[in-house]
């Protein structure tokens, strides 16, 4: 299992299909995180003042089509070559904010 946070808005308004989100175009892949805490790490880092709710997806590795490579320094992170297929999402939950509207701490 991988994960790939997407703002809420993002996931939803994507339609039916693959998902294909703007890094798949920009960068050639699309960032997931290798288990929940480092899916939590890039949601406080990367939206942390994001107003919008946040969804975590929860994505069956071997049911992408798509080509999946473990890519970093230090930490390995899986980049998926490819749009995601809505079939090898098993869960999408929304992410929740600490009391008083704090960090992103998990679904």
């Amino acid at each position: 299992m991988i994960f790939h946070v997407v703002p809420g808005p993002q996931w939803t308004g994507a339609g039916p299909g693959p998902y294909a989100p703007a890094s798949l175009a920009a960068e050639g892949f699309v960032h997931c995180s290798a288990d929940l805490a480092s899916a939590l790490a890039v949601a406080n880092a990367r939206y942390g003042d994001a107003p919008a709710p946040l969804v975590l997806l929860s994505v069956d590795e071997a049911a992408l089509s798509a080509e999946v490579r473990w890519e970093g320094k230090g930490q390995a992170f899986p980049h998926v070559y490819g749009p995601i297929e809505r079939e090898a999402v098993v869960a999408a939950a929304e992410l929740r904010r600490e009391a008083g509207g704090g960090r992103w701490v998990g679904p």
